[in-house]
């Protein structure tokens, strides 16, 4: 499958929104996701796109900054593939894409969180050379 990887502006933001409630988003609707992700475009945020024959088959969110105990840093933030083309080595493809690119941007390091209960990415991120670093807590106010 011949992959392309896209910045996708603003301009997408109902399609990016679409593909992030794939997520298991039941209890954040498509209006506050949609506010948040303007929002997002807003602070070292960017979005790409992944397209298999012209047709947009996932998303994955980037997060810059720099962070005391890692350096020049990006969180990879929200990945998602079509559920019908996960296993298909998709998920590997982007991810070295996404090492090259962001070795041009001068980034140290790659972090990301996954859900617990996400067992399949878990390997898939042990496979990518990820480690366990420590736990994401949140708080809501």
């Amino acid at each position: 499958m011949n992959l392309e990887f896209r910045f996708l502006s603003i301009d997408y933001i109902d399609t990016i929104v679409d593909m992030v409630f794939l997520l298991d988003n039941e209890d954040i609707s498509k209006s506050v996701l949609k506010t948040r992700f303007k929002e997002m475009f807003t602070q070292n945020y960017e979005c790409i796109g992944i397209y298999a024959s012209d047709k947009l088959i996932g998303v994955c969110g980037l997060w810059y900054m720099t962070r005391h105990y890692s350096g020049k840093s990006v969180e990879i933030d929200h990945v998602i593939i079509n559920e019908d083309l996960r296993g298909k080595g998709l998920g590997k493809k982007l991810f070295i894409w996404l090492d090259n690119y962001l070795k041009t941007k001068q980034v140290e390091t790659i972090e990301l969180n996954t859900y617990t209960g996400n067992t399949d990415s878990h390997k898939f991120y042990y496979n990518e050379g990820f480690k366990i670093l420590g736990f994401h807590f949140l708080k809501t106010l």
